[in-house]
């Protein structure tokens, strides 16, 4: 299973006032809000645990087919930079979504996984032709094959990301 979320920084410093009284609240545990205020920038802190929240709550969506918002029950953990990317785990009761973003001066770009090893075999889409929903959940449709393979689609601003695994068979776990 895969998810992907990506933040245009422009488009979120003009339209989303992370600093107003309770959004952190809102979306942030007391650890994270910590990790938040001891940050040498806070803003893209905030971005940066966002964007994993979202990633792994489409997994969730995906197992689940439900639609909630529970980001008080996602909670970041365990960021280290390794490479250019940031690796880290958002966890929710006993399941553990693997993340690994990028940050731009552009956008924060966060891919997760349930397994750190399928990080290797992502690739992203380039077309949105053939993406067809389900209860809300894309899929792409191999219409030479005629099969469905799993997607994760995220827009914001100036930006889209479509990413899928290569043509692999990759285990639930």
């Amino acid at each position: 299973m895969i998810g992907n979320d990506i933040i245009d920084l422009a488009f979120a410093r003009k339209e989303s006032n992370w600093q107003r009284k309770g959004f952190l609240d809102k979306i942030f545990t007391t650890r994270e809000q910590l990790l938040i205020s001891n940050s040498q920038n806070p803003e893209t802190t905030v971005w940066n645990l966002w964007s994993r929240k979202e990633a792994a709550y489409k997994i969730y969506n995906r197992q689940t087919q439900i639609r909630a918002f529970i980001p008080l029950q996602l909670e970041c953990f365990d960021l280290e930079l390794k490479n250019g990317f940031i690796y880290g785990k958002v966890i929710r009761y006993e399941a553990v979504y693997f993340t690994k973003t990028v940050i731009t001066s552009q956008y924060i770009e966060t891919n997760a996984v349930l397994n750190p090893q399928h990080f290797d075999h992502i690739k992203t889409i380039n077309l949105s032709k053939n993406i067809i929903k389900t209860n809300g959940i894309p899929n792409y449709l191999d219409s030479e094959n005629n099969i469905c393979k799993p997607i994760s689609k995220s827009h914001h601003g100036r930006f889209e990301r479509i990413i899928s695994f290569h043509d692999i068979c990759v285990s639930k776990n």
